[in-house]
């Protein structure tokens, strides 16, 4: 998952609390009345006020690690037969790396050129390919904080695709090709899913066609991204790695 967002969210509660009094003789009309009679009965005494309770904020969940990450990335056993992880490379060598000369793709072009998805607390990684053909599968698990976190990084990502219609992809020895940049119907699964689809039709990198499906699972940004595939493989793929999450990481933090 390479997008950020920045959130802040302020809470404010007061408290007004009255009080009133009165005390004093009334003015004088300027003729005399007789004085009333007063009772000698003393009034009640008020009953003492009960404080209202001290609102109290529920302990924080503990925070995600990268080691319970890794234990809710996708396995070959979620997968169909075929599939088989990559090694880790690493920071080794050189990638290919996103770029615009248009102001309006800027947004886009830092996120997907993330290396983990800026802001995370937590990030877990892992690759697989179904031979040399595919499909290639990268899937990422991005631990946000709390769940209004991961759904402010969606919409922003959302509004970053929008706005941005083109790019170009730069591929280590082999040179440049403009790619198109299209919003695409997400798999309806995770909490507001997004989908976008980068797509080469000329250049070192023609026929190249790679999508890239975001969600959320509580606090956690999954995201799948499918070079290669059919849209089966985009859905089942994005789906298992949902139900993945949501079977690992359960209910223990971001909240």
């Amino acid at each position: 998952m390479n997008r950020q967002t920045c959130l802040s969210i302020i809470a404010a509660t007061s408290l007004t609390v009255a009080l009133a009094s009165c005390s004093g003789e009334p003015e004088s009309s300027g003729t005399a009345s007789p004085s009333p009679s007063v009772s000698a009965t003393p009034s009640p005494t008020p009953a003492p006020s009960t404080p209202a309770p001290t609102p109290t904020t529920p302990p924080a969940a503990p925070a995600r690690t990268a080691a319970q990450l890794t234990k809710a990335l996708l396995g070959l056993d979620d997968l169909p037969a075929g599939f088989s992880i990559e090694p880790d490379t690493g920071d080794e060598g050189d990638d290919v790396t996103l770029s615009s000369k248009d102001p309006k793709c800027a947004r886009l072009v830092a996120l997907t050129n993330a290396e983990k998805a800026p802001g995370a607390k937590a990030s877990a990684y892992r690759s697989f390919a179904a031979g040399e053909q595919g499909p290639f599968v990268d899937e990422g698990l991005d631990a946000m904080g709390s769940a209004a976190a991961v759904q402010a990084l969606q919409q922003s990502f959302q509004q970053a695709i929008r706005t941005c219609r083109g790019m170009s992809i730069s591929i280590p020895g082999e040179g440049r090709s403009p790619i198109t940049v299209r919003e695409v119907s997400a798999p309806k699964t995770g909490t507001t899913p997004v989908a976008v689809r980068f797509s080469a039709a000329e250049g070192p990198a023609a026929g190249l066609e790679v999508t890239m499906v975001t969600t959320g699972v509580q606090d956690v940004v999954v995201s799948v991204t499918v070079m290669g595939g059919a849209s089966d493989d985009i859905d089942g793929t994005t789906r298992a790695a949902v139900a993945k999450a949501t079977k690992v990481l359960g209910t223990t933090s971001g909240t």
